[in-house]
């Protein structure tokens, strides 16, 4: 029995090495020919990949070889070819064989332009530094020039930063993967801006102010000067310096409001075991609840420190 080439496919998924070779004992050998060359991916060098069958069907996907490593080219005689067949595929020995006497073998390849790059820089960074910070934006500082990479998806490795991480300048070092293959080692300077929204001043606030006419706007959290605060409005805020209008509110300028205040006459505890002590005093400075403010006796001129426990009452240390 003959088998024409384009069963042969169908044959092996439905019948495996074993059963194709005995259907091919009884016919005459079908002719493969060897091209002269062949780009292949990291996967490995697959039989259809360097050989046709002489009336142009396909034939069968079977990995002969290792893929050469990237920017290389190994070259394979067919004598070479057809030891290696012996092991993966016994039943193609008998095969005649046409084409090229040897078969050059190298990587498939493409361009990597400064876009794609940009946008692998940016996930990886995104994912391992700036994490939920904001949204990572970069822009290089100088044209990236295009260079060929495997014709697959390519990864970003980041070797080196600096040491306080992603920055409005910084250079970072890095590595281009495929697989678990190393491409090559890069190095670019870039721009980078963290845009997130944040509470912003619509109109100047005055120390002692409630948080009112505040907007959320988007900013970039590298160009601000410490880190912004990230509550919501509460009445029992206050604001504890003054802001411009259109400026960024920080966390050092909200706490608490203030429950007394300078000059104010507050009740004055002072407990030692069982024995406590309550007298009238002068408050000397506002402080919020929790907060240590000075005060002092109006009698004695003495000053104590004491902790705010209310509007009205705080509670001496001595």
């Amino acid at each position: 029995m003959q088998l024409r080439p384009h069963i042969l496919l169908p044959l092996l998924l439905i019948l495996g090495n074993e059963g194709i070779a005995h259907c091919l004992g009884a016919g005459e050998p079908f002719t493969l020919c060897l091209r002269d060359a062949a780009a292949v991916s990291s996967e490995g060098v697959f039989l259809d990949q360097i050989v046709a069958v002489a009336d142009g069907a396909s034939t069968m996907r079977v990995r002969v070889a290792d893929a050469p490593a990237f920017g290389k080219t190994v070259v394979l005689s067919r004598s070479q070819v057809m030891d290696r067949l012996k092991v993966a595929v016994p039943t193609l020995v008998a095969a005649a064989w046409s084409g090229a006497e040897r078969i050059a073998i190298s990587r498939r390849c493409r361009t990597l332009g400064e876009a794609e790059l940009k946008d692998l820089l940016t996930a990886s960074l995104q994912r391992d530094q700036v994490r939920d910070k904001g949204e990572l934006q970069l822009r290089m500082l100088r044209a990236w020039t295009p260079v060929q990479v495997p014709d697959e998806p390519v990864d970003v490795k980041i070797v080196d930063l600096p040491t306080s991480g992603v920055n409005a300048s910084f250079i970072v070092r890095f590595d281009l993967v495929v697989q678990r293959e190393i491409v090559g080692t890069w190095q670019v300077a870039l721009n980078a801006q963290v845009m997130r929204e944040v509470w912003v001043t619509r109109t100047p606030l005055k120390r002692g102010q409630p948080l009112v006419d505040l907007i959320r706007e988007r900013r970039d959290l590298l160009a601000l000067r410490d880190t912004p605060w990230e509550g919501s409005p509460d009445p029992a805020l206050e604001i504890k310096e003054s802001i411009p209008s259109g400026n960024p509110l920080y966390t050092r300028a909200v706490g608490l409001r203030a429950v007394v205040h300078r000059g104010q006459t507050a009740e004055a505890l002072l407990r030692d075991g069982a024995m406590s002590i309550s007298l009238k005093v002068e408050v000397l400075e506002e402080g919020e609840p929790g907060q240590t403010v000075r005060v002092r006796n109006p009698a004695t001129r003495r000053e104590f420190r004491g902790r705010v426990l209310n509007e009205q009452t705080i509670q001496l240390s001595l």
